[in-house]
């Protein structure tokens, strides 16, 4: 007896798990973004910057798929509303590196606490073969998204290894 029907319908329930769980992200991205009174790549810039703690604003760029004059507006417009600094490079006086104001880090990680705390809930019930499985399949995810908006913005590293 053949599992095939049943292997494709859980395929299928799973790929449309994922679009649907990947819709609610953007949803409640844009619902944080809008409470903070942000844009929702000022969010992304924000979150970028709160893990690396400094970038420059060419890094900024590309983890946000925005033009680099996207980008100085972005930036000046966070820096005013007292969200980052932006540095000229010591070393390179044509780089700007922007950095996170610590002060302002809490602040922006409210929003997601109750959220976070039911995510963390959730894996507790996990084997940790389960979540093993889990980071690999979101390790695997990140690297397809990566080789497509390679392609997307017309490079040509994503065909090389793909």
């Amino acid at each position: 007896m053949s599992h095939e029907p049943a292997r494709a319908s859980a395929i299928a329930d799973l790929m449309r798990a994922g679009r649907e769980t990947s819709r609610l992200s953007m949803v409640f991205r844009y619902a944080i973004a809008d409470g903070l009174g942000l844009t929702v790549s000022d969010l992304e810039c924000l979150d970028f910057l709160a893990d690396v703690g400094s970038a420059t604003a060419g890094q900024v760029a590309e983890r946000t798929n925005l033009t680099t004059g996207a980008v100085t507006s972005m930036l000046r417009r966070l820096q005013q509303a007292g969200y980052v600094t932006a540095e000229r490079d010591p070393a390179d006086r044509r780089r700007v590196i922007v950095t996170l104001r610590p002060e302002r880090a809490a602040e922006l990680e409210r929003p997601y606490e109750r959220f976070a705390e039911r995510a963390r809930r959730l894996v507790e019930g996990y084997t940790v073969e389960e979540v093993l499985l889990l980071v690999r399949h979101h390790h695997s995810m990140q690297a397809m998204y990566l080789a497509e908006l390679d392609l997307l913005r017309g490079g040509d590293t994503a065909r090389q290894s793909a």
